[in-house]
């Protein structure tokens, strides 16, 4: 991937455009219409071989070698034919090939859908080649194979020079007799046929060293900035890349390195390295070596063997070493037979031609001598399959059989039904050989040309196969061992080596689905993808995981078979209190490990001891040398330490200091003569039950120390034992870890210290919480989880979609979503297209509750899970990775650029174990609050007269079902005008009929035969026409309530309550209602107490019937007061949050209420509207300037008052000139305090009320004078 950023823009020709048709070869073709020629990208034609060709390819010569970073292919021209998989090969030469393999080792690429569009693959890393051939897997069903193929890439020129295993070639630094470096560049390629080989090194007098070599067909480098055997420093640092190097095939490397960080790369794989020891400049001597050393120089490498092979391109520090090799420069010395070329044959007599057994069908078999009297036959081959069968061949006379297979690592030998085994660990991928020779009636197998491990077996002469699939049983190849996946080379029959090249043009022996001239094989196990310990077992075509005793699950060993505390075990349900094992960070890189659960009714304590729990006693120490007491932990890490008091809810640990004439913080000023390290070695100068960041200890947070000068008891600095001590309980600074003691040097002074065991308790993640209110993410830095990743946490929500996270790479990426209101879907792209995977809920999710998700993907499969519904799984798409790869932040709340936005509130959310703090990021991130708080924590504006905020974290709404009122903010009244024989009869349910029924959202129903002990019932009205009924509450006994208006407009509450024989009777006003404005009332009844002006009564009732106005049948004592009918406006009418008005005029079909007569919607029965304090910024409808406004209380009243002089004026005559005056001083005073004229309406005063009106002013705030000029 790498690669390809850095040549993309230089490097994309296209290079089989361009070539003759001469340059392409095929394994075979249908017709002269077919030929390879007309396989070039966008022609009008296409290749197709012969039907009979069961593993067809096309093959194209670019003419020179090319650097080449990325494929594409077409199917035929307008046509039903094309391919749906095929592989890629490459080659230097033609002869040798090598397969290209995808991250993950998958050698397959996916081909086309239809025969004319583009399928392009960008290659993870450039490859280097002249030779490309493209070998067709499988095509369209019932068609033929049809292929047009492009190559996108750049020539490669190249600098070669070639080692025996005898010569060497060094670079000297200038003049210079030694380097002193903070930054090094090196980089080559190589291809050889050996295991081993020194391939560079330089060392300097100082023991700094850096190597680069083979060992086991593997890449080793070691490096030493620096050791130090007084500091107890070891600078050595080795790392292994790479497997299966021997090929024949080029491989490159590049080593950057600045200071102590290296970037190592072979062939695309980047391993990042942090050097051991404490230094940072690499010193060397004069030279460094290439290709090996001098006998003589080798000093430390004096086993290690010299490079037999090729090197290209050696660049150091942007030197070209081959260019000045090639001019022998002075700088440039060489020892023995270095040729500035590759050799054809790699210093080998024969020449490398592997054969791959690539399919379950695979086979090749090879004639035999019969007639002779000695049998003779040889090969070498290579796999990581334990099983396989290498040879079988029945005897010549038909009595029997002989079987040579793989099985355990083992060589298995069967001959007439007698097994033998021999050899071991055959099927470790690197090359084996073996040798049969039969004699007689002796068989003699020689493996690795180890003859003191030879095996003898009675024998016949042979006929030999290699491999038994179906096919050839009719050969009389049969064998119960599974076929041989791997590859041969060398095989000799009689000691004459067999012409593959034949066989290959079936003109020798016979074969089926071979490649020739190629070993494709591949170390699925390099690099390992079993995590935290667990063994890597591959075969052919997989690989899997042994996870015995690693304490870890799962297809990759990711999981964690522990609980993450002692809090977690009590959730399952463990009570009694011991050693348990728990894992604090999941699947993160902390192991397992066991601590001390105390368990109690309310909680589980997690408790980690540690070896120093004694007091430890502190003399002779000073600021310049002061005693540094390590404070290690039973069998954990820091960091396992630390994954305990990140996930807890809360952590303590005890600290003590005891003194003696030693001082211990001086001041909170003053620098501090001891202190603690926490967490990541950070310093803290507080002490036990201190506020952190404050320099004090307990006793300084109360001013109560011994000497109330200091903040501490040892800063007096007596001659006698004092002590500080006391809990430490800021998680994020815990555990202690080391405490620095500098006072104890002066004559007679003495220190102890002493620290606790760490205990927390509760899951402090799961509640780590924000909310996305504004369409706004949390950004993290990029998240780098290796081969697998697993993602948790929980989400509510109002809405019905939006992005939970989102983290992407140049062609990587994975993303949670809310796809709708019952999907959530995981997204990803590991290399090869966009794949999903989707979790359906029967509930809706958008329900303002919480839901838990849980995604994972590795290398094996991708799974997905919502609440505890069954997990959602897919298995790797076909191009499989090796590591997840990332550059841009993670976003959580929002997909890149604040794209499809989540309103809602996340918490616990966990990435790997590790628990990301969303509230700190939170507390940083404009648009995002801490906690699970949206816009109804505080509104812009609150929902009036008893509307409940619904929340929708974008906004927010009023519901006002269960208020009299509507409106955005249920401040609009809701009433009617009633004409005479008008009314209301609103009915009581049950709880089943109102379940049934449509009024469930707007009242809570009241059960027949329940008792109602209290009302509280609020409405308005106005009429000018008395008597009147404007509420009646009826029982199923004689029981009932009333509010009237009396014949001479007075009010009256009258209840009957209890079977009493006369109802209970209270004026509420005496004045006459009936005046024609709007009157508030509002009437509250607790048990026995009814609260209108003071008044108290006793009261038990059963309700069935709630009737408004006239309502037919009524108590004698009501009924001479609804003649002829209420006539007027009610408004806003609540009976115990039941709104009988509001449901009679919003609802169009109610079973609850009947409405006699013509009611119409009115609220003039309402009073003014008192607006609520409202800040002139959070003021949805303040004014602006330039705006028309609306003029406050104030300037009404300075209005009237203006007015009245006027009149006085009038009246008064013979004071005008005096009142003039004065009333040109008043009115200039009043404007300089913002007065001016207004038109608001005079506001309605309850007639007989001596009390004035309270001035609007109370309630308002000042509203500005605007300038003159307007």
């Amino acid at each position: 991937m790498c690669f390809w950023i850095v040549f993309a823009e230089r490097c994309v020709e296209r290079l089989v455009q361009q070539q003759y048709s001469s340059s392409f070869t095929a394994s075979s073709y249908y017709s002269a219409l077919y030929t390879p020629s007309y396989g070039r990208f966008q022609g009008s034609g296409g290749w197709s071989p012969q039907t009979s060709d069961r593993l067809p390819w096309l093959q194209v010569n670019l003419s020179q070698r090319s650097k080449i970073i990325a494929i594409s292919t077409q199917g035929t021209y307008n046509s039903n034919d094309w391919v749906t998989k095929y592989l890629f090969l490459y080659s230097d030469q033609g002869k040798n090939w090598k397969p290209f393999y995808q991250q993950g080792h998958n050698w397959t690429f996916a081909g086309n859908q239809d025969s004319d569009t583009e399928k392009r693959h960008l290659l993870w890393r450039p490859v280097l080649a002249q030779f490309v051939r493209f070998v067709a897997i499988s095509w369209r069903r019932g068609h033929a194979v049809g292929l047009r193929v492009e190559v996108f890439g750049c020539p490669y020129d190249s600098e070669v020079s070639s080692f025996d295993g005898n010569s060497t070639l060094s670079y000297k630094f200038g003049n210079s007799q030694s380097t002193h470096t903070l930054r090094d560049s090196i980089s080559f390629n190589f291809k050889t046929l050996e295991t081993d080989g020194l391939l560079l090194h330089s060392e300097g007098k100082e023991g700094d060293y850096i190597t680069v070599e083979l060992e086991r067909a593997r890449l080793l480098f070691h490096i030493n900035l620096g050791s130090s055997n007084v500091h107890l420093v070891n600078g050595e640092t080795l790392v292994t890349l790479g497997s299966l190097l021997d090929d024949d095939h080029w491989h490159m490397v590049t080593i950057e390195r600045y200071g102590p960080y290296v970037n190592l790369t072979l062939d695309g794989d980047v391993e990042h390295i942090r050097c051991n020891g404490n230094f940072d400049h690499l010193d060397l001597d004069s030279q460094i070596f290439f290709g090996g050393m001098v006998t003589g120089d080798k000093h430390r490498l004096k086993e290690k063997a010299n490079f037999r092979g090729c090197l290209e391109n050696i660049m150091y520090n942007n030197v070209s070493v081959s260019a000045l090799a090639r001019a022998k420069n002075l700088e440039i010395h060489t020892t023995g037979d270095v040729m500035f070329r590759c050799p054809d044959l790699l210093y080998h007599e024969i020449p490398f031609s592997p054969i791959t057994f690539s399919s379950p069908n695979s086979y090749i078999q090879v004639p035999s001598y019969p007639s002779q009297s000695q049998f003779t036959l040889s090969f070498r081959f290579r796999s990581f399959d334990n099983s396989g069968m290498l040879l079988f061949s029945n005897f010549s006379d038909g009595v029997g059989s002989f079987e040579m297979g793989l099985s355990n690592g083992q060589i298995n030998i069967t001959f007439l039904f007698a097994p033998c085994c021999t050899g071991h660990n055959m099927s470790d991928g690197h090359w084996h050989s073996l040798q049969l020779t039969a004699r007689m009636d002796t068989v003699i197998v020689t493996i690795d040309e180890d003859e003191g491990a030879a095996v003898r077996i009675n024998s016949l002469t042979l006929r030999p196969f290699s491999g038994c699939p179906k096919r050839v049983r009719a050969y009389g190849c049969s064998s119960n061992l599974s076929t041989f996946h791997g590859c041969m080379q060398e095989i000799r029959v009689e000691n004459r080596l067999v012409d593959l090249e034949l066989v290959k043009r079936r003109r020798l022996g016979s074969y089926a689905e071979m490649l020739f001239n190629t070993c494709g094989i591949a170390d699925r196990c390099t690099p390992n993808l079993c995590e935290h310990g667990g063994i890597c077992i591959q075969t052919w075509d997989n690989f899997e995981c042994d996870c015995h005793r690693t304490g870890y699950k799962g297809p990759t060993c990711h999981n964690s078979l522990y609980p993450e505390s002692c809090h977690h075990y009590r959730l399952l349900g463990v009570r009694t209190s011991g050693n348990y094992t728990i894992d604090p960070d999941g699947s993160g890189s902390a192991r397992p490990f066991v601590v001390y659960c105390t368990m109690t009714e309310d909680t589980a304590w997690t408790t980690v001891f540690h070896l120093q729990e004694r007091d430890t006693k502190v003399t002779g120490s000073s600021l310049e040398k002061p005693f540094v007491g390590h404070i290690d932990y039973y069998n954990n890490t820091e960091e396992e330490i630390a994954a305990i008091t990140l996930g807890a809810e809360y952590c303590e640990q005890k600290i003590a200091f005891s003194c003696y004439r030693s001082r211990l913080l001086n001041s909170p000023s003053g620098l501090p003569y001891a202190w603690w390290l926490g967490r990541e070695a950070e310093k803290h100068f507080y002490w036990g039950d201190a506020s952190p960041w404050v320099q004090r200890c307990s006793c300084g947070m109360h001013r109560g120390c011994s000497d109330p000068k200091y903040y501490c008891n040892c800063d007096a600095d007596y001659k006698q034992w004092n002590a500080d001590r006391g809990l430490l309980k800021y998680r994020e600074h815990l555990p202690v870890t080391k405490v620095v003691i500098g006072d104890t040097n002066r004559t007679g002074s003495e220190a102890r210290f002493h620290v606790g065991p760490l205990r927390c308790y509760g899951d402090g993640g799961s509640w780590n919480v924000a909310s996305f209110v504004h369409g706004n993410y949390l950004s993290f830095p990029t998240f780098m989880p290796g081969p697998s990743l697993d993602i948790s946490f929980y989400f509510k929500t109002t809405s019905s979609s939006g992005v939970f996270l989102e983290n992407s790479g140049i062609v990587d990426f994975i993303r949670l979503e809310l796809r709708s209101n019952r999907e959530v879907a995981l997204v990803f792209d590991v290399g090869d297209g966009q794949e999903q995977l989707l979790a359906r809920s029967p509930v809706a999710l958008d329900d303002d509750d919480w839901h838990w998700v849980q995604a994972e993907i590795n290398v094996v499969f991708a799974r997905l899970k919502l609440d505890e519904l069954p997990w959602q799984r897919r298995e790797a798409p076909p191009q499989s990775y090796v590591n997840l790869r990332f550059n841009k932040p993670l976003f959580v709340g929002a997909a890149e650029y604040r794209l499809q936005a989540f309103f809602g509130c996340i918490r616990g959310l966990k990435m790997n174990g590790e628990i990301l703090d969303l509230e700190k990021k939170a507390n940083e991130t404009e648009g995002v609050n801490a906690g699970c708080v949206g816009h109804c924590e505080k509104p812009r504006v609150e929902c009036q007269n008893g509307g409940r905020c619904i929340e929708r974290y974008s906004t927010y709404t009023c519901d006002c079902n269960a208020s009299a009122f509507d409106g955005p903010f249920c401040s609009k009244v809701v009433g009617g005008y009633f004409e005479p024989g008008t009314y209301i009869r609103y009915s009581f349910q049950s709880v089943v009929s109102a379940v049934a029924g449509t009024m469930a959202n707007l009242m809570l129903p009241l059960i027949p035969g329940h008792n109602l002990t209290n009302e509280e019932i609020v409405f308005s009205f106005s009429t000018e026409q008395p008597p009147g009924v404007l509420l009646y509450v009826s029982s199923y006994t004689r029981d009932y309530m009333a509010v009237v208006i009396r014949h001479d407009g007075s009010l009256e509450l009258r209840y009957r309550l209890g079977g009493s024989a006369y109802p209970y009777t209270r004026t509420i006003a005496k004045d006459n209602m009936a005046d024609n404005k709007p009157h508030r009332v509002n009437i509250t009844r607790r048990d026995r107490e009814v609260y209108t002006q003071g008044w108290v009564a006793v009261a038990v009732l059963t309700h069935r019937l709630l009737t408004l106005a006239e309502i037919g049948v009524l108590d004698p004592d009501i009924q001479r007061f609804n003649t002829p009918g209420f006539t007027g406006c009610l408004a806003g009418f609540s009976f115990n949050g039941i709104v009988p008005i509001k449901a009679a005029l919003r609802s169009d079909v109610n079973h609850t209420v009947n409405v006699s007569g013509t009611l119409l919607e009115s609220n003039c029965g309402a009073p003014p509207v008192t607006l609520s304090l409202v800040s002139l910024e959070e003021d949805p409808w303040q004014v602006h300037p330039g705006e028309t406004s609306v003029s406050n209380a104030k300037d009404y009243d300075c209005n009237l008052f203006s007015l009245s002089l006027l009149s006085l004026v009038f009246v008064a005559l013979f004071l005008f000139l005096l009142l003039a005056f004065l009333l040109f001083l008043f009115l200039y005073y009043y404007r300089h305090k913002g007065s001016y004229l207004t038109n608001e309406a005079k506001p309605l005063e309850p007639s007989g009320s001596s009390q004035p009106a309270p001035p609007k002013e109370a309630n308002l705030e000042k509203i500005n004078e605007e300038p003159r000029s307007e």
